[in-house]
């Protein structure tokens, strides 16, 4: 079973064989508990949960500490569930704990977060809109973006037009990012290119769901 949970950590640099530098980001993936499987003929699919990062029975509900408890666990902050195949649930056991040695280095990742949230932002920067002149008598049109409406008909401006609003906090997924550094040990991933959120953000790491061309 591939799939984990991680934290990113931050941005940095490596340099290859040949000399080339390759920006990378860091995720601390795992380690990662197997809290429960889910079978088809009891749940009427076949998928596992994993938790991820211990923290203070305090801060999670009763229900959450019974179904940790149950298994001998302790405290986990997030539970994901991950959709596996029928025939990976024989080798899981509840309780099993899970590295960053599942993925290997030169393997290609899908990687879900959370991307920075940036409140309210206008058309020129939640759409790339381009400004307006600056000349010609305008005094305050400058970033404006434009008229919106139409004629007489249909008299009104269309479902999804394209303007200012609320910018960022979207699930986003980056797709086919190639693992560079598997450091079992530490509980580190790096991969090349950036992934969406803030530092200490929490990002599923799945494999990859379309092979590279």
């Amino acid at each position: 079973m591939k799939g984990m949970i991680g934290k990113k950590v931050g941005m940095t640099q490596i340099f290859d064989e040949q000399g080339n530098v390759v920006p990378v980001t860091v995720i601390a993936a795992g380690p990662c508990y197997v809290t429960q499987i889910r079978t088809g003929e009891r749940d009427g699919y076949t998928a596992v949960q994993l938790g991820f990062e211990e923290t203070k029975a305090t801060r999670l509900t009763k229900a959450q500490i019974g179904h940790l408890n149950k298994k001998g666990l302790p405290a986990l902050r997030v539970l994901r569930e991950f959709r596996i195949k029928n025939d990976d649930v024989a080798s899981l056991t509840e309780g099993q704990v899970i590295k960053a040695d599942v993925f290997t280095t030169g393997e290609r990742v899908d990687i879900i977060g959370t991307s920075k949230g940036r409140g309210f932002a206008g058309t020129i920067k939640r759409h790339n809109f381009n400004r307006q002149p600056k000349t010609h008598g305008q005094s305050d049109r400058e970033r404006a973006p434009g008229s919106v409406g139409m004629c007489e008909f249909p008299g009104r401006t269309l479902k999804g037009q394209r303007m200012a609003g609320h910018m960022g906090s979207d699930r986003v997924t980056m797709q086919n990012l190639q693992v560079v550094v598997v450091d079992a040990e530490k509980n580190l991933l790096a991969v090349r290119g950036s992934v969406p959120g803030a530092k200490g953000d929490i990002v599923i790491i799945k494999p990859a769901a379309r092979g590279k061309k």
